[in-house]
């Protein structure tokens, strides 16, 4: 039975405390014991790890040099040559990763089963350095160095990063490890121990209760002794010297990273989450009842050129309203609904307790529990939530029927290895919204919060550039870095980058070149699209409220379908009785029921309705299978020219979700395949997540197939790919009568903690693929698409920083030491910073150079149909993502295969 704690730190309860108040610990069934962080930082090398690749790779992404008699340390079995095979390698399994620890796994082919979830990969032990040498492919002379990524050509431009070098000025940081005889099973109490010989080890310290780093060195074994303030025991401490690091270190960012946190507290920043922020200088938009903080978003990375701070000038928006207040204003809404609304509107949300300033997802509202209800303090007394503020805090809670919310962190460790977990109890009335919901329903909200959240390039870099003479000012907290022997550069780092040739737009009658700006909105509204399906036999639903609006909708889709190489008959006319959910879908079934050979279903209606919205995508997505289009009478209502603009972007969508094709660009590659995968995480308590899977069907990447899958819920990594992708290879194959001999991979949404579950359980399920067909060996390219990062481009005009042009490109200084990784801002930033996004390419056996996976990258970019422009990442990722989203969010199942192969979704 789980019992109730509340979270925040405060002044504790007499007696020595359990836990925090506020906590419930649940004791789940027991399971194997996770091995501590202190094991997990031990097992990291310091020398520096070569890539795993096989024979043939090209240059810049080749084996080691032939002068070595062996494969290096850290490579795995894979790649070392073994007995009766001296250098060969599996044919499939270019892995572009770089070593990470002391064992590498296999590269995934046909020939290696996926290992089992977490379980991880063995490799055998490197072969004697007598082992023969490997053999050198032709190109390997022109090799790059291990480490160094490859520079394709391109024109050069001056960029400017929101990084800032980091000097060290140490010779070496010094790992100790300590151990306590009789054994302190208390983490604190072993601290507090050590620190009473500072005298010894300095004041300097970075101490996880087990390992030790000091600036300093130490001799080789150091005995200390020291009383228990408990019982007065005698406690021996012993330190010994384990590892002299480089103070560059992977091993050393971590207690960096708690130094520049220390840092940011000298500056009278408050940490919010993950985040550093400044309440005082809010923004307060009083009309709204909102307040816009100002923060920084600070890391201490290491990358290929060294050490950087990376640091992002961000706010949060915190609504001035709490909690309470905002189910108060949903009861009012509906009170028969009420408990339901308020599940469906806050669990997934993020609240903020200003008597602690910490954040919390909601996972939950507990009806059954009230502020009255008690809960135990670690001393063992019991206290109500009531007395537990007013104490702690001076707090009086007013409302006490109030529900409380449920925040489920992740299970954790206790000492002796057994997991529990904690459950948080938050007080509505304490509790206050962070951002806005329903934020894009009020355009005039929505503009003014933008308003001040936007910065210009010159705003952005101009704030870095404060941080940074704030902590030179600051002789407390330039001392506080110094003391790690850490210096910041005076600015920004500088670098160049590239920009990729500009791409032409083939339409039906020709090409064009687009502007600077990369957006042809003008143009595709002008000329034909490639090839445009011809609307003989369609419906027309409204209700009889909006008769003229519909009739005016005719006629303008009409006089503008000419321009665009669209025929569009006239529609049969629906017209509805009322606008209620049950008339729109006994209609719309019986309709579509009697008549089997419409090809797009138009529904206008009459305001913002997601319940409506959602009952016609399911009917036509799944009952009735047919393409729909779904028109908000607002958004139609008003001058003749928005109309017009409106009725355009509606014929192009139209076009694309019969299956026409609206633009393209050239693909010097033949016999390709390029697939998006993205999943859908539903907020809602149970609901399965969703994977979105969408493949080109021809060879200028103009036809697509989509698929969905059903997983677990909050389930990232994908599950059943190889029927995916076994039934798009199919279905190519009926449509050009051979298979791709180039399978590209875009798979957006993982992060840098689950790259290693992509490279080891997604890619072997593609690649068991295969086997289906007989002698059947495409080469293949798993690129991961990060939107999600701090990085942002500056380029120098004239007397201020700007936005790169689009297609600027950087795969050098602040890329990844470990995987083979590029950022690319390939479209045009109207407003804000240019923030590009990172792409890392985990296998390639496509033989396809950096260069040509960056120029792919571009190409893809241009090819989103709902924009006429470029967009931040590949169109097969956009369409993956609209998709999932639609299943998963509206459908809550798989739509009918008869849609497949065309983009109903859009």
């Amino acid at each position: 039975m789980e019992r109730p704690r509340f979270p925040g730190p405060g002044p504790a309860a007499p007696g020595r405390l359990r836990g925090l108040a506020g906590r419930a610990q649940r004791a789940p069934e027991p399971g194997p014991a996770e091995p501590p962080l202190c094991a997990l930082l031990q097992g990291l090398g310091l020398q520096s790890r070569g890539r795993c690749l096989p024979r043939g790779a090209r240059p810049g992404l080749g084996p080691p040099p032939p002068s070595s008699p062996g494969p290096p340390a850290g490579r795995s079995a894979a790649e070392a040559p073994g007995p009766g095979a001296p250098g060969t390698l599996p044919p499939r399994g270019r892995v572009l990763w770089r070593g990470r620890g002391d064992a590498l796994p296999a590269p995934p082919g046909r020939g290696a089963p996926a290992p089992a979830r977490g379980t991880p990969c063995a490799a055998a032990a490197p072969p004697p350095s007598s082992a023969p040498p490997q053999s050198l492919p032709p190109d390997s002379a022109s090799r790059a160095v291990p480490g160094v990524k490859p520079a394709p050509k391109g024109t050069t431009v001056a960029v400017g990063l929101n990084s800032v070098r980091i000097q060290c000025q140490n010779e070496a940081v010094y790992q100790y490890h300590v151990t306590f005889s009789p054994e302190v099973p208390c983490r604190s109490v072993r601290l507090a121990m050590l620190k009473e010989h500072q005298a010894v080890t300095g004041d300097v310290t970075a101490f996880d209760g087990s390992i030790l780093f000091l600036p300093i060195r130490l001799p080789q074994l150091v005995t200390l002794k020291v009383q228990r303030r408990s019982d007065g025991e005698e406690v021996t401490i012993t330190i010994q010297i384990t590892k002299v690091l480089e103070p560059s270190s992977n091993l050393c960012i971590p207690f960096y990273n708690v130094v520049f946190r220390r840092v940011m507290r000298i500056l009278d920043m408050q940490l919010v989450g993950r985040n550093f922020f400044e309440p005082a200088q809010a923004t307060v938009l009083q009309h709204y009842r909102l307040q816009i903080w100002p923060g920084y978003a600070v890391s201490i990375q290491k990358k290929d050129g060294g050490l950087f701070l990376l640091v992002d000038a961000i706010h949060k928006v915190i609504r001035s309203d709490s909690v309470l207040n905002f189910m108060h204003s949903i009861y009012e809404q509906g009170p028969g609904t009420f408990q339901e609304e308020c599940i469906k509107q806050l669990v997934g949300s993020v609240v903020i307790t200003r008597y602690n300033n910490r954040t919390y997802r909601i996972d939950d509202i507990d009806w059954s529990k009230t502020p009255r209800d008690t809960f135990t303090l670690a001393s063992g007394e019991d206290v109500t939530f009531v007395s537990y503020y007013s104490k702690t805090y001076g707090i009086t809670i007013r409302e006490l029927e109030q529900p409380l919310l449920v925040h489920r962190p992740k299970e954790k460790l206790t000492p002796e290895g057994k997991r529990y977990l904690d459950l948080v109890l938050l007080v509505p009335e304490l509790a206050f919204m962070t951002g806005i919901p329903g934020i894009r329903k009020d355009n005039r909200m929505l503009k003014d919060v933008m308003r001040e959240m936007l910065q210009s390039p010159q705003q952005h870099y101009l704030r870095l550039s404060s941080l940074l003479h704030r902590i030179r000012c600051s002789a407390e907290a330039s001392r506080e870095l110094l003391r790690w022997g850490l210096r910041l550069d005076l600015d920004i780092h500088r670098t160049e980058g590239r920009i990729l040739p500009m791409e032409r737009i083939n339409l039906r009658h020709g090409s064009f070149s687009p502007t600077e700006e990369l957006s042809w909105s003008k143009v595709v509204v002008r000329e034909a699209s490639i090839s445009a399906i011809s609307i003989n036999y369609w419906l027309l639903v409204y209700p009889k409220r909006l008769q003229s609006l519909a009739k005016d909708l005719v006629s303008a889709m009409e006089s503008v379908c000419g321009p665009i190489g669209m025929h569009v008959s006239p529609p049969a006319l629906v017209e509805l009785k009322d606008d209620r959910i049950e008339t729109y879908a006994r209609t719309i079934r019986s309709t579509l029921s009697s008549e089997d050979k419409v090809q797009i279903l138009l529904c206008i209606i009459s305001g913002s309705r997601d319940d409506l919205y959602a009952a016609i995508k399911k009917l036509c997505c799944v009952q009735c299978p047919v393409p729909s289009q779904v028109i908000n009478a607002q958004n139609i209502r008003g001058q003749p020219g928005k109309l017009r603009s409106v009725v355009q972007k509606v014929l192009l969508q139209m076009n694309c979700k019969l299956g026409g094709e609206l633009w393209g660009v050239d693909i010097p590659l033949k016999q390709l395949m390029v697939i998006g995968m993205d999943v859908y995480h539903n907020r809602s308590k149970g609901m399965r997540s969703v994977i979105g899977f969408v493949a080109s069907m021809n060879h200028v990447l103009t036809r697509w197939y989509s698929r969905v899958v059903f997983q677990m819920p909050h389930q990232e990594i994908a599950d059943s790919l190889r029927l995916c992708l076994a039934d798009a290879l199919q279905h190519f194959h009926e449509m050009n009568h051979c298979l791709p001999k180039k399978i590209v991979v875009f798979r957006d949404g993982v992060s840098d903690s689950q790259l290693d579950t992509v490279l080891k359980y997604e890619i072997p399920q593609l690649q068991r693929c295969f086997d289906t067909f007989a002698s059947y060996e495409p080469g293949m390219v798993v690129v991961v698409v990060q939107k999600q990062n701090s990085t942002n481009f500056y380029t120098r005009t004239a007397e201020q920083f700007e936005s790169p042009p689009p297609g600027t490109v950087l795969d050098h200084t602040v890329t990844s030491s470990q995987w083979q990784d590029f950022f690319l801002l390939a479209h045009h930033s109207q407003q804000g910073c240019g923030i590009p996004t990172r792409y890392v390419c985990l296998l390639n056996t496509a033989n396809l150079s950096f260069e040509h996976v960056q120029r792919l990258t571009f190409k893809l970019c241009h090819l989103y149909w709902n924009w006429p422009g470029t967009v931040r990442v590949p169109a097969p990722c956009h369409y993956a993502h609209k998709l999932a989203f639609l299943s998963g969010h509206v459908l809550h199942r798989e739509p009918s295969a008869q849609l497949c192969d065309k983009l109903f979704f859009l």
